[in-house]
């Protein structure tokens, strides 16, 4: 947002703040992913915009979201039997009331999908859109899936005064799939969770090194041990290497058949021993690895973070590796150049070539190593807090 914007914004809200609604069922009922960008963008928008007042509207209430831990963030439930008892039915028809009748100015929907029935709340209306890679690999999708998530995304986009999508990546996947006007979408790159931004001490380092039982040296991979984001790549890359250097892959992150593929590769190869699956150890079930609060430790004493991804609609985890000073080995598809842009080296998804020698570069010259995290620090500037709260509010702005 330019200074003359944010006066304008500044002098509009003296007047009359705003008051957001969200879909909040992602807040309450997801560990991550989505429950971690509303969870993050409320935090954010209360930490730079504090004179507005936020409501969620969702179907249950957990433990996951505090919604007591600031004051101008408030929460809407089912009330009704039918509410409680049928949560889909509610969302359809018992929120759009609840919302017409809430005072909301702006009704946000945070996850590729807005209530069939919004128009009837007489509300301006966003939605956020995420990725479509269902329509770009639909051979990973059942023929259900696909239809729900292709209607529930052309609805929203088709409704919504204004779309939210988080890298041009997705924007032009809208544009080019579904034919949605330019003029109705904002690019609003996200940010991390904050904790990848402070510096861990080596007395919590070594905590941590010791409750992982983490080698001296490893490169890191995080992600859902899915086939798009292609794990396997590093594999055939650490085969590769067999004979020049001995640095274990840890991976944070579960999956099934993938993963029981990259156990069998590593295993027929005779390099089992280089493949750490935190998520397999007892310690993963604990409050400190499901809630990330150990992660940064991990981040930052790895030697870089290798994100092999075939496709991507964002790429959180090369933001969490920058910030944490940490040296990033990307594919070069889709959105994560834009997201690491000159502050990672790069490959192809399928050449695991390059991706060897890209890992050996980091492990063996100092001086790579401290250009990429140099970079990194800069990269990382265009992706901090009030830039993210800034872009969300312009387009708050923008429909009133």
């Amino acid at each position: 947002m330019s200074l003359l914007k944010r006066i304008i914004y500044l002098a509009f809200t003296f007047i009359h703040n705003m008051h957001i609604g969200f879909d909040g069922k992602r807040a309450f009922q997801n560990k991550t992913g989505l429950g971690n960008y509303i969870r993050s963008l409320i935090a954010i928008l209360t930490q730079h915009y504090p004179q507005n007042n936020y409501t969620l509207f969702a179907p249950k209430q957990t433990n996951l979201f505090d919604i007591g831990a600031v004051e101008n963030v408030h929460a809407v439930f089912p009330q009704t039997f039918s509410g409680r008892h049928f949560p889909g039915l509610w969302r359809r028809n018992g929120m759009v009331k609840l919302i017409a009748g809430s005072g909301v100015d702006i009704y946000h929907g945070v996850s590729n999908e807005l209530p069939l029935n919004i128009k009837h709340a007489g509300v301006k209306t966003v939605v956020t859109i995420h990725d479509i890679i269902f329509e770009r690999f639909p051979e990973t999708y059942n023929f259900d899936e696909r239809y729900v998530h292709r209607w529930k995304i052309k609805h929203a986009c088709k409704t919504a005064d204004a779309i939210i999508a988080i890298s041009k990546q997705t924007k032009d996947d809208l544009i080019n799939f579904y034919k949605v006007p330019a003029s109705k979408i904002f690019i609003c790159y996200q940010t991390c969770n904050p904790i990848f931004q402070q510096t861990i001490s080596a007395a919590d380092k070594a905590i941590v090194k010791s409750r992982y039982r983490l080698p001296d040296n490893y490169f890191l991979f995080v992600s859902s041990i899915a086939p798009r984001k292609n794990l396997i790549a590093i594999c055939k890359a650490m085969l590769l290497l067999k004979d020049k250097m001995d640095i274990p892959l840890v991976v944070i992150g579960n999956g099934k058949k993938q993963k029981e593929e990259a156990k069998q590769f590593m295993r027929a190869n005779d390099i089992a021993d280089r493949l750490i699956l935190l998520n397999e150890m007892p310690e993963s079930r604990k409050s400190d690895f499901t809630t990330a609060a150990d992660f940064p430790a991990i981040y930052q004493q790895a030697l870089a973070l290798v994100y092999p991804s075939i496709f991507e609609g964002f790429g959180a985890p090369l933001l969490e590796a920058l910030w944490s000073g940490l040296p990033v080995i990307s594919s070069n598809t889709s959105s994560l150049p834009e997201v690491a842009g000159d502050a990672a080296l790069y490959f192809s998804p399928a050449d695991y070539e390059l991706l060897a020698k890209h890992l050996y570069a980091i492990a063996t010259d100092k001086n790579i190593v401290l250009d990429l995290r140099e970079k990194g620090f800069e990269q990382v500037q265009q992706f901090t807090t009030q830039k993210y709260a800034d872009s969300i509010m312009n387009v708050y702005q923008s429909i009133l």
